[in-house]
């Protein structure tokens, strides 16, 4: 709660509260690192993950500058300024509503208690008219101001539209390296249920071609050399390793 607070006062140099890029920044980052290096995609993810988390500091020092320059500045004219007019507004109520009874009783007071309620009035009428007319007088302070946070919403797009643009070039380069790659052939891995068919043709020399991976070539390979050569013992794999061969 301390910590929130001190982050909204601008005691710290970040807001009290998650942007919406660097959420998704760090969602990119995590699922990039899920997928590994070796993913095209996945490092994708992590260099753009990088850029949203930039993204996000960015829109960070933009909430800053705000509310340092803009926010709070109209705050303090709210709770200062205005209050002290309200207070002088006030006041000036009060002393006309006790004018004006004295000079409804006028005759039945004394002149000098009538006279001195007139001066009281007048005095505070003027000190309420000043505070107006100062708070008037200064407006351009707040002109200032906002044309202050124009600037630093100027300055945060330009910032941003930067951050995307290298973001977009380093995709594009990657794509285009990508469909430049030639493509590689998948070779599925040699089963443990498979190998001793492999082994058994290797033995007996029965030639295999080099794309050809599957269990029931050997079985045709194996099984057409017994029908040519019946002399020779063709001992095959018992039925337990032809489980889950193919």
């Amino acid at each position: 709660m301390l910590n929130t607070i001190s982050k909204i006062r601008g005691q710290v140099k970040n807001p009290g509260y998650p942007q919406s890029e660097g959420l998704v920044g760090e969602c990119m980052v995590r699922h990039g690192k899920e997928l590994g290096r070796e993913s095209n995609f996945g490092d994708a993810l992590l260099d753009a993950g990088k850029f949203m988390k930039r993204l996000a500091e960015v829109k960070d020092s933009l909430d800053i500058e705000v509310k340092q320059n803009f926010i709070d500045p109209l705050r303090n004219l709210c709770d200062k300024d205005l209050k002290e007019i309200q207070h002088h507004m006030k006041k000036l109520e009060g002393r006309r509503l006790d004018f004006d009874y004295k000079k409804k009783r006028q005759g039945k007071i004394p002149d000098e208690e009538l006279r001195q309620a007139l001066e009281k009035f007048e005095k505070s009428k003027e000190v309420a008219e000043t505070s107006m007319h100062n708070l008037l007088e200064t407006d351009i302070e707040q002109v200032s101001q906002l044309s202050a946070v124009m600037d630093a919403q100027l300055d945060y797009h330009r910032q941003a539209v930067q951050i995307l643009e290298e973001l977009a070039d380093k995709l594009k380069r990657r794509v285009q390296e990508t469909s430049s790659r030639p493509r590689q052939e998948f070779k599925p891995p040699v089963t443990g249920a498979l190998r001793p068919w492999r082994a058994r043709a290797a033995q007996w020399g029965i030639p295999l071609r080099p794309s050809t991976q599957d269990h029931s070539f050997l079985v045709i390979e194996i099984s057409r050399q017994a029908r040519q050569d019946p002399q020779q013992e063709y001992a095959t794999p018992g039925p337990a390793k032809l489980q889950g061969t193919i």
